[in-house]
């Protein structure tokens, strides 16, 4: 049959990323506590195009990804993409995976367990120079005003807020050690399921450690730029304010190969 993709297009441009986005898929991620979970993900798959070709063969993603064996780690994710390079003929390939983790966690007085979800990404490259991954990761933490504390008689302005981290690393760490990391970057961490005496807990402690969005950020800079496999992070601090009607946020970006933080 004719093959359309493989004429030469009246525009020859080299475009750098054309693929499929949104293949919906079941993926097994290392789970610190239970060493692997089950979840769902919501993959991007790409390649080149050099200018001699007219369009890249999009049924051939779908191929390469029901190959897989749908599990995220180095080695998988170094076959996926070297699977889609070969079957597209790209000198480039990249796949993202987007999902939501889960950790059970229990309540800070109480000790009652619940479930809470994260949002994450991760994105393999791969090309002639090697394989890349960056990990990317939505904290929610609640954070108290050390302004509002400090010159109101009762009480303070207190709002959830979103401490975004992207990382790339050298070697392997677990999703859990960043999502602490948040969390205890914020006057406090957020919960699924807590008890009276567990909101009480909660709020104390976090009246106890107010934290701007500047003093957010810069707190998992430092531990980031602290870690030995971490080469490169950005980490932004979006703060859903109660009181003002607009959000705040703060963001640190790090090259720890050139820079000093």
């Amino acid at each position: 049959m004719e093959d359309v993709q493989n004429y030469t297009p009246k525009v020859a441009v080299h475009i750098d990323r054309v693929g499929v986005r949104e293949l919906k898929l079941p993926l097994l991620v290392r789970d610190r506590a239970q060493v692997s979970q089950q979840t769902v993900a919501s993959v991007d798959l790409g390649v080149d195009l050099p200018s001699a070709f007219k369009g890249t063969h999009m049924s051939r993603f779908v191929e390469a990804l029901d190959d897989w064996n749908g599990e995220i780690g180095y080695q998988s994710v170094h076959s996926l993409l070297k699977n889609v390079k070969k079957r597209l003929g790209a000198q480039r390939a990249y796949a993202r995976f987007s999902f939501p983790y889960f950790i059970q966690k229990a309540a800070p007085a109480t000790g009652s367990k619940s479930t809470v979800s994260y949002e994450c990404q991760l994105t393999g490259e791969l090309d002639e120079a090697g394989q890349s991954f960056l990990l990317e990761v939505g904290v929610p933490v609640m954070t108290v005003c050390p302004c509002s504390k400090a010159i109101s008689r009762e009480g303070a302005h207190s709002q959830r807020a979103i401490v975004r981290l992207s990382v790339r690393m050298t070697t392997f760490s677990w999703l859990e050690e960043f999502i602490e990391i948040a969390e205890e970057s914020g006057s406090s961490a957020v919960y699924t399921l807590l008890k009276r005496d567990d909101e009480k807990y909660v709020t104390e402690h976090a009246f106890a450690h107010p934290v701007f969005v500047e003093d957010v950020v810069r707190n998992v800079a430092q531990r980031l730029s602290a870690r030995d496999n971490v080469e490169w992070f950005s980490v932004e601090v979006e703060s859903m304010e109660s009181i003002h009607n607009h959000n705040a946020f703060a963001r640190i970006e790090r090259d720890l190969r050139s820079e000093d933080i």
